[in-house]
């Protein structure tokens, strides 16, 4: 039994650090989606939408990654705790902002699909 232990501790450490780099390479091109997002949505709300999303989400596997290729538990805890105050933070934080926004009064644009059902709901009631 002691041995199946042995065998499944060396291969792990084999995989974890493929693992890891390929968590981290992924929270990587999340967040390069996230900033092309940023740079190609129309107004204000869709761009906070597009960066809060991807980069948080992008953060958290770049921190997953970090948290398999860690060389301690100590490490880890700490990582984990540094995970947890990104996702608590990140989405308040878009929260506040896009909050302000609005009560400053900053409106959405708004496409012409959206135009044209607002113009047939209004030749319909007439």
């Amino acid at each position: 039994m002691a041995e199946l232990f042995a065998l499944l501790a060396n291969v792990w450490d084999t995989v974890r650090f493929p693992l890891g780099g390929a968590a981290c390479l992924s929270g990587a091109i999340l967040c390069i989606i996230g900033t092309i997002g940023v740079l190609r949505f129309p107004d204000f709300y869709t761009r906070v939408h597009a960066a809060s999303i991807t980069d948080t989400s992008g953060a958290g596997l770049v921190v997953v990654g970090m948290v398999l290729m860690a060389p301690s538990w100590i490490v880890v805890v700490k990582l984990f705790c540094i995970l947890g105050f990104l996702l608590l933070t990140s989405a308040t934080a878009s929260h506040a902002l896009v909050n302000a926004a609005h009560t400053a009064g900053l409106q959405p644009k708004i496409g012409p699909m959206a135009k044209r059902g607002h113009d047939d709901e209004e030749e319909g009631a007439h």
